[in-house]
């Protein structure tokens, strides 16, 4: 609860929440296998602009227009096969189990 002072945002996945934090950090809770834990991205959770969510994982975009997702792999929790790619992420979408990413050239990563 201390944690959740100077929220902007809320999101929600099946069982777990993010919030981004006044300062652009964020702070996960619920259950870990559906995104509630993440402790493995946590250090690259800084200068968090936006955050989408499928069914159990969570993709946020960065100032510098990079994207870290965290939560169940087979949900798009997992994107370091095409973390190369995600720069100049302008928009992302979500289904229920992926992650869909517009860059700034109009290219799409998924």
């Amino acid at each position: 609860r201390d944690q959740l002072k100077n929220v902007r945002q809320i999101h929600v996945a099946h069982s777990a929440f993010a919030a981004i934090l006044a300062d652009g950090s964020v702070v996960t809770w619920g259950h870990s296998a559906y995104g509630g834990d993440s402790a493995r991205v946590r250090d690259q959770l800084k200068n968090v602009q936006q955050i989408h969510a499928t069914h159990s994982a969570f993709a946020a975009t960065l100032a510098d227009g990079s994207v870290v997702t965290w939560g169940d792999l087979e949900f798009g929790g997992y994107s370091n096969i095409v973390r190369n790619e995600l720069k100049n992420v302008q928009q992302i979408h979500a289904t229920h189990s992926a992650f869909a990413a517009i860059l700034a050239d109009g290219s799409v990563v998924t």
